[in-house]
């Protein structure tokens, strides 16, 4: 019998397949090394096998075994911007947004507004501004536009693997909404000015563009995020009441967060934020008033299981990134002196919010020194990066920020556990 070779839509299936069954397999490899021998913080042991993978693959190359070129060959036909902007973060922030307790959050909204919107945007210009100098003088040549969008996409903080470092060590409950709250709203204030930095960029660093324009733009992602958020998770609410099956149930949230997504996509709103409005509204009204005991347990264990999947696969592939960037010297030396500019400016827009709020809100103390260390830097970022068009300065920003990536996860967030606990003493 004659064999027939099914090409085009099969080989894409398995391709994607491949591609799935790679980062899982390696997940689990690495989350077993990590429970086994090293004990670290789940994210961060993966993170650091991943590296650890890589420069194993970079030794054995060295030995004359070459593996690193179909290692390449691999993450080069994978584009990590896309699949973590348009794929794993509508999972990753409705997961988080479904744990926080919506009435913990109101108390501290004025404060978690403040450090997702006015941080962010004091955190970009400090951060460009200190860039643009600093780059100057050590002979790198980068416009000051292309050192805002650094300072943009560097801003949001990512704290997922330093969440669990808090509530293991007790953590005051106020700071812990604050990290929790600001983590999943800047991280769509931050793309929401970044592609507003991008859009200037294209159209020759702002000439001809207005005030009013860009004002426009951020009202139709940022505050169209929130209010498509609202309706997206209301219509979503009572469909849920309809329902009594918990399969069913949950499948309603993941057509949520897959539809909702990629909805606001083509509206031009931001995704990110609508996500985490729609998540806040399920995980609080849905969960107390659309659902039995039964359904509340079945979606809070698929919703943790998927957080823990990404997750796992996200830091690893961080690790294993380091195969396709370059690291010349003096991007090298650009990424070590970046690090205490973006602490720097962390804890300048930290500092402005808590002063200003301190007499109307309760800080825990060394909340600032904390919110400060904590403010932990991750994908988003480095997708944000790779996302931008090629060319040297895209090639400079890859690599400052993908070393400002791994100090932030591997050295804050190593330390931020003893940090925590003599605040406490």
């Amino acid at each position: 019998m004659a064999t027939i070779k099914r090409e085009g839509f099969d080989d894409f299936k398995m391709s994607i397949f491949s591609i799935i069954a790679v980062f899982i397999t390696l997940a689990a490899l690495a989350g077993y090394i990590n429970y086994r021998y090293i004990r670290l913080p789940s994210t961060i042991g993966l993170m650091v096998i991943g590296l650890g993978m890589s420069l194993l693959v970079l030794l054995i190359d060295a030995l004359g075994i070459d593996l690193r070129t179909p290692a390449e060959r691999f993450l080069g036909n994978i584009n990590f911007s896309d699949a973590l902007m348009q794929g794993m973060l509508s999972f990753l922030l409705f997961a988080g947004a479904l744990k926080i307790n919506i009435n913990d959050l109101a108390k501290e909204k004025w404060v978690v507004t403040a450090l997702a919107t006015v941080g962010v945007i004091i955190s970009t210009f400090f951060i460009g501004t200190a860039m643009y100098f600093i780059l100057k003088v050590i002979g790198l040549s980068m416009s000051y536009m292309y050192c805002l969008i650094f300072g943009a996409l560097i801003s949001p903080t990512d704290p997922v693997a330093v969440l669990a470092v808090l509530k293991s060590v007790g953590a005051p409950k106020k700071l812990e909404t604050k990290i929790a709250g600001e983590s999943l709203f800047n991280d769509g204030v931050g793309v929401v000015v970044f592609i507003v930095l991008v859009s200037l960029a294209a159209e020759g660093g702002g000439h001809g563009v207005s005030v009013g324009e860009v004002l426009l733009l951020f009202v139709e992602e940022a505050l169209g995020g929130v209010v498509f958020g609202v309706v997206i998770g209301y219509i979503a609410y009572r469909l849920l009441k309809k329902v009594d099956d918990h399969s069913v149930e949950v499948l309603l949230t993941l057509a949520l967060v897959c539809g909702g997504y990629a909805l606001a996509r083509e509206i031009n709103t931001s995704g990110p934020i609508a996500v985490v409005v729609a998540g806040l509204l399920i995980g609080n009204y849905g969960r107390a008033l659309a659902m039995s005991e039964k359904t509340r347990d079945h979606l809070d264990k698929f919703w943790n299981l998927v957080d823990e999947i990404l997750n796992a696969v996200l830091f690893v592939w961080i690790g294993f990134e380091m195969l396709v960037l370059a690291f010349g010297r003096d991007n090298l030396f650009a990424g070590l002196l970046a690090i205490p500019v973006i602490l720097l400016a962390r804890l300048v827009s930290v500092s402005t919010v808590v002063h200003t709020f301190k007499y109307t809100q309760e800080f825990s103390e060394r909340a600032i020194t904390i919110l400060t260390w904590g403010g932990l830097r991750g994908g988003i970022s480095i997708a944000l990066a790779l996302s931008l068009s090629g060319g040297v300065e895209r090639d400079l920003i890859v690599s400052i920020t993908y070393i400002v990536v791994i100090f932030s996860i591997l050295v804050q967030g190593l330390t931020i556990k003893p940090l925590v606990q003599r605040s406490r003493k």
